[in-house]
């Protein structure tokens, strides 16, 4: 984008050159005027002098001959005489007594009053330019000279013609002269103000672009010419795309951090220190709403909510007291409200604003609930394979006369028990493993069509003797990237878990049903007896058994569905399970392509 400037408003480079133009020019006309009418004075008084110095010749002329004869004043003026020049002779009363262009004199009116004369009466001399003569007619230079002691005064004159006019001229050679010069200066202060205009014009440009936030063209370092401004321009240039650049960065890392505060998993609300709000974001506003059992119109009325008061409270108290040194002004607080508790911290900065903390930790809590629940489970799912081991030890042990088709029952049922507890702590191991260290798995392409079908090869068995008819609908080339253990359990336990409850003469139909661009949609289905609607969604906890009795005597750990659950999610799927409407129960599940 190129900016247009003003075509109304002259430019700073035009203005200076104008100025400092004009003030030139007024002085270089003042000058010449001053020296024209220095030299035209000089020349004035050269002349005079000439004239005064042939009045004097006269006056000694006279003084010679002691008789002011007109014979001998016509001679001497015409052998002495410059060409052109006219003398008259005045006594100090004004009366003409000679003059060598007039032979009349009764014609002279009394020169007193005349001004050459006056000043010659009153200085000595004077003189008297471009005065027209009453007696000749015409215009003449006078130059008089008074002699008081001769009480007279000698007058000499040249008619005032174009050579006189000419001889006193001025010379106009040093006009040419000082005009040549001025132009050359003139040239050269335009060429000085010229660089100069294009810099202080680019830099204008500059500024203009820099103030509307516009991109700088790369090409404008180079455009300055190479002088003192056009350095400093180019310094100034840099600075600001160095300051524009670091401006982005910041601006960049301000909205990562925006984002981030804005989708953070806990409520943060920033403030100053007059508690007016700086960066709130949805869940701090959803939590507060939640905590004070109100929509609140403004974040502001945080501060008046019953249940947040110590919060203002120590807010007031640290704002007033001011920081101290070594001191961290940090605060915090639990809230338990309709069955949520939220964990509130305060953390007050330097400059007395301040940021309010506010996490869900209910699910923290839950989970801290459910693993003591788990380790009070484990216990008693371990307390009793090993009880019924130590039993029958005991009496086989204690009764050294045991029969011994008793004894081999005692012992298959201890082997029967141990097997048990080996299943449980292999489950408890990978459960502990998939929520401990999840990243620890190893991934692979897994074929799944090929896992079910040597799951259903390994417990052919089983399903022959309860008559099941077992149907593997997967795609024979239906692959998914995950962990191979991970993905049979799952399908081994959604099959072992239809053998152990479903019932016999039942069909059990694995299949997948749909696909996405990042999901496949599975569901494993059977046509037993199904699970009580209450039961549905406690499935998936860990031990938890639908029919405990029966479950335990089935050899069940109570950690399958659990396993099940907890591999899908951890291959970015879920599962949910539902009873068929035409009998049997269905679990429907997906799992992440990627």
């Amino acid at each position: 984008m190129t900016i247009q400037l003003s075509n109304h408003v002259l430019s700073f480079s035009r203005k200076l050159f104008l100025s400092v133009v004009t003030l030139f020019l007024v002085f270089s006309a003042c000058f010449m005027a001053f020296q024209y009418h220095r030299e035209k004075e000089y020349k004035i008084e050269v002349l005079n002098t000439q004239l005064q110095d042939y009045n004097d010749r006269l006056h000694e002329f006279l003084f010679v001959t002691n008789v002011p004869d007109s014979g001998l004043l016509s001679k001497y003026v015409k052998e002495h005489a410059i060409p052109d020049l006219r003398v008259t002779l005045i006594r100090d009363d004004g009366t003409v007594v000679f003059d060598n262009l007039q032979q009349d004199l009764n014609h002279f009116e009394n020169h007193r009053n005349r001004s050459e004369i006056k000043e010659a009466m009153t200085r000595g001399s004077g003189y008297s330019i471009n005065r027209a003569s009453e007696s000749l007619g015409g215009e003449f230079f006078y130059s008089a000279k008074f002699y008081p002691e001769a009480g007279y005064i000698i007058r000499s004159a040249l008619p005032y013609n174009v050579s006189l006019i000419s001889h006193l001229k001025a010379d106009s050679h040093y006009v040419w002269f000082t005009l040549l010069v001025s132009l050359v200066l003139m040239f050269i202060f335009y060429r000085f103000t010229h660089k100069l205009g294009m810099s202080i014009t680019r830099l204008q440009q500059f500024a203009l672009k820099a103030d509307r936030n516009e991109p700088i063209d790369t090409d404008m370092q180079g455009a300055f010419p190479k002088n003192e401004l056009g350095e400093i321009s180019q310094h100034i240039i840099q600075i600001y795309k160095r300051l524009h650049k670091t401006k982005e960065d910041l601006y960049i890392e301000r909205e990562k951090l925006i984002t981030h505060l804005r989708i953070s998993h806990e409520g943060l609300g920033v403030f100053t220190h007059r508690k007016k709000e700086i960066l709130v974001n949805n869940l701090f506003t959803q939590y507060v709403n939640f905590i004070s059992d109100k929509n609140l119109a403004s974040t502001e009325e945080v501060f008046s909510v019953p249940e947040l008061k110590p919060v203002a409270n120590f807010i007031n108290r640290s704002l007033q007291s001011g920081p101290t040194d070594g001191e961290e002004r940090r605060m915090s607080l639990d809230i338990d409200k309709n069955g949520r508790i939220f964990a509130i911290e305060c953390i007050i900065f330097q400059d007395d604003s301040f940021e309010i903390s506010i996490n869900d930790v209910t699910q923290e809590e839950e989970q801290a609930r459910l693993k003591k629940q788990l380790t009070q489970n484990i216990a008693h799912e371990l307390k009793t394979p090993v009880s019924s081991i130590q039993g029958y030890l005991e009496t086989i042990i204690n009764n050294p006369n045991l029969p011994r088709e008793r004894m081999m029952s005692f012992l298959e049922r201890s082997y029967a028990q141990s097997n048990r507890l080996t299943h449980l702590l292999r489950d408890i191991s990978v459960l502990t493993r998939m929520e401990e260290a999840p990243e620890m798995m190893e991934t692979e392409t897994v074929n799944l069509c090929t896992i079910m079908q040597n799951i259903l090869n390994e417990v052919n068995m089983e399903l022959e003797e309860k008559q099941i008819e077992a149907h593997n609908l997967l795609p024979k080339e239906l692959t998914v990237q995950g962990n191979a253990s991970l993905l049979y359990s799952v399908f081994r336990n959604l099959t072992d878990n239809a053998i152990a409850y479903a019932g016999t003469g039942i069909t059990i139909t694995v299949r997948c049903f749909r696909e996405d661009h990042r999901f496949y949609y599975f569901s494993f289905s059977d046509t037993g007896t199904g699970v009580a609607p209450e039961h549905l969604s406690r499935l998936f906890e860990r031990f938890y058994r639908v029919d405990k009795g029966r479950s335990r005597k089935l050899g069940g750990t109570g950690l399958g569905l659990a396993i099940v659950k907890n591999a899908i999610i951890l291959h970015g799927g879920n599962i949910f399970a539902k009873n068929n409407p035409r009998g049997g129960l269905e679990f429907i599940f997906t799992l992440s392509k990627v």
